[in-house]
């Protein structure tokens, strides 16, 4: 299926989900990313979810993170293509942009190489590893400045498709996904 195919049927899957369903499942997803071997790592990336596009709660995650005192980093949009990347502290105020993104005013940024693992907002990905967001590019250009065993992990309310079939250059393919009843791995080493 197309990248435009699939935006228009997981944006539709996403808006039939109930508030219980988005909360009871991203509650199993915060449950199985405990699973994942990532956790000798220190610098972890996540987004603030947009309610209105029925994105996974990442709250559970974040408890998770902040509770083995693991750094904790958020999105913020600088501009029209890039993300600038703030510390979660006790003391950070967010905002809601004019795209409904919930972001961080201000606060400590934390450059793109200095982060181990990076939990990524997504639509769909593949049983290769590739991922649809929304096409503004945001993150594939934000990985791309990672250093380059950086873990990239989607979410993911559902299963994978087959094949996405037209995957570019510029994407950059995950090395897990979590779903409330799977965990993909497509690391190769």
């Amino acid at each position: 299926m197309l990248k435009k195919d699939l935006r228009i049927k997981y944006s539709k899957l996403r808006s039939s989900l109930t508030s219980s369903q988005i909360s009871s499942q991203s509650i199993a997803i915060a449950n199985s990313v405990l699973q994942l071997p990532i956790w000798s790592n220190s610098y972890f990336h996540i987004f603030i979810p947009i309610e209105q596009k029925a994105e996974i709660n990442t709250e559970g995650i974040i408890s998770i993170l902040l509770g083995l005192d693991k750094n904790v980093i958020v999105p913020k949009i600088k501009s029209s293509t890039e993300l600038e990347h703030y510390l979660l502290t006790d003391n950070t105020k967010f905002t809601t942009n004019s795209l409904n993104i919930p972001e961080p005013i201000d606060g400590i940024t934390i450059e793109p190489k200095k982060l181990d693992v990076v939990f990524i907002p997504l639509l769909a990905f593949d049983e290769l590893g590739n991922r649809i967001g929304y096409g503004k590019g945001y993150y594939d250009r934000f990985l791309s400045d990672c250093k380059e065993d950086v873990i990239k992990i989607g979410l993911s309310f559902f299963e994978a498709e087959h094949c996405i079939d037209d995957v570019d250059a510029t994407d950059i393919p995950l090395d897990y996904c979590v779903t409330p009843i799977k965990t993909y791995s497509f690391k190769t080493s």
